[in-house]
């Protein structure tokens, strides 16, 4: 669980945390349990000697106070707090309370005397609320709550009214602890995450004055010399466009969401390059994160035959369409074409890249995909998918 405590012999009563481990708030927290602990332990000795005539046995009273002492003076040597010396410490409280039946009569005890501890256990149920969160800081005042009924065995409203505040207080102690937890993690990331772009943007400036610079020039000297060279200049320029997009990208851009919605848009934003051309809403097209996947492999597909078989400086055009309830996607090449019915060969022959790679994707999500080829006009490929995917065991989307 989480823990703190300070270098040995260093003679200060300051938390050090491994680094990063706490947020502040929590270590200063834990600074106040520190000063609340002896300062109430001070007040229920104080309570005990003002009333020791009241009492029956006072020197019950007295052993249950130097045990409080003791476990106090040890906390305050020991700066390790671990979910075991809480578990003892909500033991301690609750013994204490208990105790004061032995202590007092039943008639001191009715009358609304305090109980031998006082607040003391107050600073156990601050401790789980710190060290366990909301959860715990509520569990361990509605533990001490129940301890104090059992106690008076008839609550009057003053016992009510002390329970009730015990529970806001772990509660809410927890509750900010929590929120201090949380916001540490997120700056954390967003700590690691700037370190990242920083290294990301000092790789590109290395890269940039040589290899993104080697590579450009091989595109205009290709150009210029046209033929075979040409075709090696656009090879250049192509890897010099994935070569910029990597060191210009964050963890953040690489990494596709499992769970929740997606942006179509931004996952085939990937695909767009010197010859690939993307055509999309300016609003947000989204889509639960599995569809936009499979969309996008789709559309790579598509796009990885125009590569092969459109043809040197082929061109594409990918159209994102949102209609609502469903989402179209056109992919469209200038190249060569094909002949009518080469798909069904294909097929045929055993060859199912395009079948399984589109088509079978488009089918699990509950749509479809259609060709219209000719050749010497560039192939157009169209599909459409609905947004939320019929469930497999309905039958849609399944032969």
């Amino acid at each position: 669980m989480g823990v703190w405590g300070a270098p040995a012999g260093s003679g200060r009563d300051t938390a050090v945390p491994p680094v990063g481990s706490e947020p502040g708030v929590v270590e200063a927290f834990w600074k106040g349990i520190d000063v609340l602990r002896p300062l109430a332990l001070a007040y229920a000795g104080y309570a005990a000697w003002d009333r020791h005539e009241q009492m029956v046995r006072p020197a019950v009273a007295w052993g249950v106070l130097a045990v409080l002492a003791a476990w106090t003076v040890f906390l305050v040597v020991h700066r390790r707090r671990t979910l075991t010396l809480v578990l003892v410490e909500l033991g301690l409280a609750a013994g204490a309370i208990l105790a004061t039946r032995l202590v007092d009569s039943e008639a001191v005890i009715h009358a609304g005397a305090p109980t031998v501890p006082t607040f003391w256990p107050a600073a156990a149920v601050v401790s789980a609320a710190v060290l366990l969160g909301r959860k715990g800081g509520f569990l361990a005042a509605l533990f001490i709550g129940v301890v104090d009924l059992l106690e008076v065995k008839d609550p009057t409203f003053h016992t009510v009214n002390n329970v009730v505040l015990l529970l806001l207080i772990g509660t809410l102690i927890g509750y900010a602890v929590d929120l201090a937890r949380e916001g540490h993690a997120k700056l954390r990331a967003a700590l690691v995450l700037e370190a990242r772009v920083r290294e990301r943007e000092r790789l590109a400036r290395t890269v940039h004055d040589g290899v993104l610079q080697t590579l450009a020039f091989i595109n205009r000297r290709g150009a210029q010399l046209g033929g075979e060279a040409a075709g090696l200049g656009g090879m250049a320029a192509e890897q010099e466009r994935r070569l910029r997009a990597l060191v210009t990208a964050t963890d953040a851009d690489d990494q596709v969401p499992t769970d929740g919605e997606v942006d179509l848009r931004s996952l085939l934003g990937r695909h767009a390059g010197e010859r690939v051309h993307l055509v999309a809403p300016a609003e947000p097209v989204l889509l639960p994160a599995a569809a936009a996947s499979d969309l996008e492999a789709a559309v790579g597909a598509a796009l990885d035959n125009v590569r092969q078989h459109a043809g040197d400086g082929a061109q594409a055009w990918v159209l994102v369409e949102d209609e609502g309830e469903t989402v179209a996607l056109t992919v469209r090449d200038n190249g060569a074409g094909m002949p009518s019915g080469r798909l069904a060969e294909a097929a045929a022959a055993g060859r199912l890249g395009v079948a399984s790679s589109i088509r079978g994707r488009l089918r699990d999500l509950g749509g479809d995909a259609e060709w219209a080829v000719r050749e010497g006009s560039g192939v157009t490929v169209r599909m459409r998918a609905p947004k939320r995917a019929p469930h497999p065991m309905l039958g849609g989307g399944q032969e």
